[in-house]
C-alpha cells in the first residue's frame, strides 16, 4: 500500500547531506560534536527502551502526580503491554493505534509498548472536539486507541460513525500505588467532575494491559525504517494531514540534539521538566525519546497552566533543566511565587513550540541568571532543525545553527538560492525529515523536493556566520502596497513595552494599501493606551510595518502548548470563534 508518495523517490536518510566544509556553522558545535551523526546503535525506539533499562537499571525516568517510573519498570511494563496489544487484542505490526491523554505515566507505557509491538502511534490531542477526533480516525483508520476518560464522551460520539476495535480507557491515577490512586481518581470524578458521563461498551481499563504476559510476546522484528508515528500537523502548506515519521527519523533527530545536552549535563544524572506535552512532536522527541535515552528524569506536568503547581513541582524537583514555551515562561515569571525559586542547578532552559520573544527571554535572564535557548523545528523534520549552542551565550532573536547531518539553504519561490543575508523559503535536507504525508502523495510532492529536500514554509535569514533567523511563516506575510511585512517583526516590537504582555498580528483587507496590520494586545499594566503603544512602535518600526488598527483583548487564542494561534486571531476579527486545539505545529 502506497502510504506516502515518497517511496518512489527512495527517500532514505542521509547521515552526511552537508557538502565539503564550507558550512560556518560548525565551528560553534560543542567540542566532540562533529559535522555528522553516527547511525544509531538502537534499531527502533523499543529496542532504545530496552538498552536505556540495562544502561540505567532503576533510575527514575518518569514522574508525576507524586509517582515515578524507573527505566527497568518502563521496561518490563512495555512489554507486558506489547505482548497484551498482540496475543489478546490481536494487532499486528503496522496497524494504527491512537493514543489521547496528557501528560501522565501512562503516556510513555503505551507509547513504548505500542511501538514495542510494531504498531504505529497516532498522537491526538486531547483538546480536540468529537469533529476533530473523527477527521483523525478515519484518515488513520486506528485498530485501538488509548484514551483518558475525561475526553471519552467526545470518543463515544466519534465511534458511532467511525467504530474502533479496542478502546482502552484510563484515569489520571492509574500508575499511582493505592489508596492514592483510588483517591485521585474518584476525586477527578465525584467532586472536580472533570469525567464527563459516556458509555462505551467492551472497553478495557488501561490497568488490565499492564497483565500481559511477557514471555508470550513474540518479537516483531521492527526495522529503522518502519514508520513509528503519524504526527498530525496544519503542515507547510495548511490543512490538517500527518506527517510520517520512522524509527529512524526520531532515533536520528535525538542523535543530532544530543551533543548540545551532553556539552552542559552529565549523561545518567540529569533532572529535567516536560512542561510541554508529550503527544506534541517536540516533547516527544526532546523529552519522551532524547532524555530517556541519555538516561534523563523526565518530570512529566499534567497541567502547566496550574502556575502554582507547577511552581512548586519545580522547587521539589530542583530540575537541571527546563523545556517550555515562550508563553508558559512569561507566565511564570508573573506569578509572584516565582522569583522565589532557587533555580541555581538549572544549567539550560530551551524554549520550543514557538518563537521566543526577546522581551521574554531577556526578562528571563533578569530574575534567573540564565538564559532561554531557542531552537527550531516543524513536525515534518521530527522535528528539530537547529539550536542555539548550549555551551555558548544564545543570540537573541535567531534560532541557532543546523544541528548535525543537517543541511539549509534560503530558496526563493523557484527554488534558487538567495543571496547570503536575504529572507527566503527555508528548505532542510537531513535524516530527520519525514518519509511525507500519511495517504497524500500529491501534497507529500509540494513540500519534498526529488533531491529530499524539505521545503518549511518558513521565511528565514542565514548570516555569515551560519546563525539563522525565522522571519515569518510564509503564508502568514502581511503584503502592504506591495512591501512584505513580518507579523513577528510587529509583535517583537510591541513586547519590548514594558505594559504589553502579549501580543500577535494578522493582516486585515484596507481600500488602499490592499492589507495593513491590526495588532490584538494583551495588557500587562491597565493604564496602556492604544496612543502610547502607536508612538512607541512609532520608534521602532518603519511606516508602513506599524499596526494601523490595535485591539485589547483579555487573552489571546492559543493552542494547548501556548502557541498563539494567528488564526485565531482572524476569526476573531470576522467576528467568528474557534476552535485552537486543532492546530499542532510546532
Amino acid at each position: 500500500m502506497t502510504t506516502t508518495g515518497s517511496e518512489s523517490r527512495n527517500h532514505q536518510p542521509n547521515f552526511d547531506p552537508v557538502g565539503g566544509e564550507d558550512r560556518p556553522w560548525f565551528e560553534f558545535y560543542p567540542e566532540g560534536v562533529t559535522r555528522a551523526i553516527e547511525v544509531p546503535e538502537e534499531q527502533s525506539l523499543g529496542d532504545m527502551v530496552a538498552r536505556a533499562a540495562d544502561r540505567y537499571q532503576g533510575k527514575t525516568a518518569f514522574s508525576n502526580l507524586g509517582g515515578t517510573l524507573s527505566f527497568t519498570e518502563l521496561d518490563d511494563y512495555c512489554t507486558r503491554v506489547a505482548s497484551y496489544f498482540t496475543n489478546v487484542l490481536g494487532l499486528r505490526k503496522g496497524d494504527r493505534i491512537v493514543i489521547q491523554m496528557p501528560n501522565l505515566l501512562q503516556y510513555p507505557i503505551a507509547f513504548y509498548g505500542a511501538l514495542r509491538a510494531g504498531l504505529i502511534v497516532v498522537n491526538a490531542n486531547p483538546l480536540y472536539t468529537a469533529s476533530e477526533l473523527a477527521k483523525v480516525v478515519e484518515d488513520s483508520q486506528p485498530k485501538a486507541i488509548v484514551v483518558m476518560s475525561n475526553f471519552a464522551s467526545k470518543l463515544e460520539k466519534v465511534l458511532a460513525s467511525h467504530p474502533i476495535n479496542n478502546v482502552v480507557l484510563t484515569e489520571a491515577g492509574d500508575m499511582l500505588g493505592q489508596p492514592k490512586r483510588s483517591i485521585i481518581n474518584f476525586a477527578a470524578k465525584h467532586i472536580k467532575k472533570m469525567v464527563p458521563a459516556f458509555s462505551i461498551p467492551h472497553s478495557i481499563s488501561f490497568r488490565e494491559l499492564l497483565t500481559g504476559d511477557p514471555a508470550a510476546f513474540t518479537d516483531p522484528k521492527v526495522t529503522p525504517e518502519d514508520p513509528a508515528l503519524l504526527q498530525y500537523t496544519g503542515g507547510t502548506t495548511g490543512g490538517t494531514k500527518a506527517a510520517v515519521l520512522t524509527h529512524s527519523n526520531l532515533l536520528c533527530n535525538q542523535e543530532q540534539f544530543i551533543g548540545q545536552i551532553r556539552a552542559v549535563m552529565e549523561e545518567g544524572n540529569v533532572s529535567v521538566i516536560a512542561a510541554l506535552p508529550l503527544y506534541h512532536v517536540f516533547s516527544l522527541t526532546v523529552n519522551c525519546i532524547g532524555f530517556l535515552r541519555f538516561g534523563g528524569h523526565n518530570v512529566l506536568i499534567t497541567n502547566p497552566r496550574d502556575l502554582k503547581g507547577f511552581i512548586k513541582t519545580i522547587d521539589k524537583s530542583n530540575p537541571d533543566a527546563l523545556v517550555l514555551v515562550s508563553t508558559l515562561a512569561a507566565g511564570l515569571m508573573d506569578h509572584p511565587n516565582f522569583e522565589k525559586l532557587d533555580l541555581s542547578n538549572v544549567k539550560v532552559s530551551v524554549a520550543g513550540g514557538m518563537a521566543l520573544r526577546s522581551a521574554v527571554g531577556n526578562r528571563w535572564r533578569e530574575i534567573t541568571g540564565t538564559e532561554i535557548i531557542e531552537g527550531y523545528g516543524l513536525t515534518e523534520a521530527s522535528p528539530v532543525v537547529s539550536v542555539n549552542p548550549t555551551h555558548l551565550p544564545p543570540r537573541i532573536g535567531t534560532i541557532g545553527v543546523p544541528l548535525p547531518s543537517t543541511d539549509v539553504k534560503i530558496v526563493d519561490d523557484e527554488g534558487n538560492p538567495v543571496p547570503l543575508g536575504e529572507p527566503g523559503e527555508l528548505a532542510v535536507l537531513g535524516p530527520q525529515v519525514m518519509q511525507g504525508y500519511w495517504n497524500k502523495p500529491e501534497e507529500t510532492a509540494e513540500v519534498i523536493t526529488d533531491d529530499g529536500w524539505l521545503l518549511t514554509g518558513d521565511v528565514a535569514k542565514l548570516d555569515a556566520d551560519g546563525y539563522l533567523q525565522i522571519v515569518d511563516r510564509k503564508k502568514e506575510i502581511i503584503v502592504v502596497s506591495g512591501f512584505n511585512v513580518y507579523p513577528g517583526d510587529i509583535e517583537d516590537a510591541a513586547m519590548l513595552h514594558p505594559k504589553v504582555a502579549e501580543a500577535g498580528a494578522i493582516p486585515v483587507n484596507d481600500p488602499h494599501a490592499g492589507e495593513v496590520p491590526k495588532l490584538f494586545v494583551v495588557k500587562r499594566d491597565a493604564s496602556l493606551t492604544e496612543e502610547d503603544l502607536k508612538a512607541f512602535l512609532k520608534q521602532r518600526l518603519t511606516g508602513y510595518k506599524r499596526p494601523r488598527h490595535i485591539e485589547f483583548i483579555d487573552e489571546l487564542p492559543k493552542t494547548n502548548v501556548g502557541k498563539v494561534l494567528r488564526r485565531g486571531l482572524r476569526e476573531i476579527e470576522e467576528g467568528r470563534t474557534t476552535d485552537a486545539s486543532s492546530d499542532d505545529e510546532v
